[in-house]
């Protein structure tokens, strides 16, 4: 039970639980860190499991309850508290002000601050309302993404056509994107270039929306390539090579927004592979 490979899911899943703790603490900047070595735990596992030969059901079991708990709950925690910021934001700009304005010197303590109030509104309506109506409710449509990873991992368990790739958008690929989401926001508290660009991504209709799609792709029928190549050589591995080396560019090139377009990227890439194969 205890072997190599199970240990690096069960780190997976810590990682998970952290990146959680981190984003209620106000500390979203942290968790996408803890998820991106969450993402590197659950590539090693599988590949340690082939490697030393102890593959097992116990294994599989075990994959898909961390990878539910680190890319289910974890991003659906995280764009909760991006849809909280939405709508601090919005009564920011009623005030002439904007969503950092009460906590100029300290990232954690903003974010921290709208929490709070948004937790406070939510269990006490009568006190003097920051989020009411709208925008008291708006922060649960980030659910959906835990929602639909749970039938998309359960999909994967049974379904014997996702051997080599997968049918829908796979749930590390749906949490990298939104992990996006609180860098740039960081990004544009400590850089006074990138604050417009990143005040953008508060405007609720953009999260709101991706949201909404890119968890109805996770339970698509539209077939996406696999990163985990069964060899290190490049026969067999053109697509996967070729996808990690422009992603590789597009991060030299854009920094933290890289991460959305290489997303977007293998979402393209899987499209127009199913517009040609039909």
């Amino acid at each position: 039970m205890f072997n190599i490979p199970n240990l690096l899911t069960a780190a997976n899943l810590m990682c998970g639980v952290f990146a959680i703790i981190a984003t209620l603490a106000g500390h979203i900047d942290l968790a996408p860190w803890l998820i991106f070595l969450a993402a590197i735990f659950d590539f090693l596992d599988g590949f340690a499991a082939r490697l030393l030969k102890q593959q097992s059901p116990l294994g599989g079991q075990l994959d898909s309850l961390a990878d539910m708990v680190t890319f289910g709950v974890a991003p659906g925690i995280l764009m909760f508290v991006v849809l909280i910021l939405c709508g601090g934001q919005a009564f920011a700009l009623e005030a002439g002000k904007n969503v950092w304005s009460l906590e100029p010197d300290n990232f954690h303590k903003a974010v921290k601050f709208w929490i709070d109030g948004y937790f406070t509104n939510l269990f006490s309506p009568s006190e003097t309302p920051v989020f009411s109506k709208f925008y008291l409710f708006l922060p649960f449509l980030a659910f959906l993404i835990p929602f639909f990873s749970l039938f998309r991992l359960a999909k994967f368990n049974l379904d014997t056509r996702q051997t080599d790739g997968f049918l829908g958008l796979n749930t590390p690929a749906n949490t990298l994107f939104f992990c996006a989401f609180p860098l740039l926001l960081v990004a544009g508290y400590n850089d006074p270039s990138y604050a417009k660009a990143s005040q953008v991504l508060l405007i609720y209709q953009i999260p709101m929306t991706l949201i909404v799609l890119f968890s109805f792709m996770l339970v698509t029928e539209i077939p996406f390539f696999s990163l985990k190549a069964k060899s290190f050589g490049w026969s067999g591995n053109e697509m996967r090579f070729s996808f990690l080396l422009t992603s590789l560019i597009l991060f030299l090139l854009f920094g933290w927004w890289a991460i959305g377009l290489v997303i977007l990227l293998y979402i393209m890439i899987a499209v127009i592979q199913t517009l040609i194969y039909k």
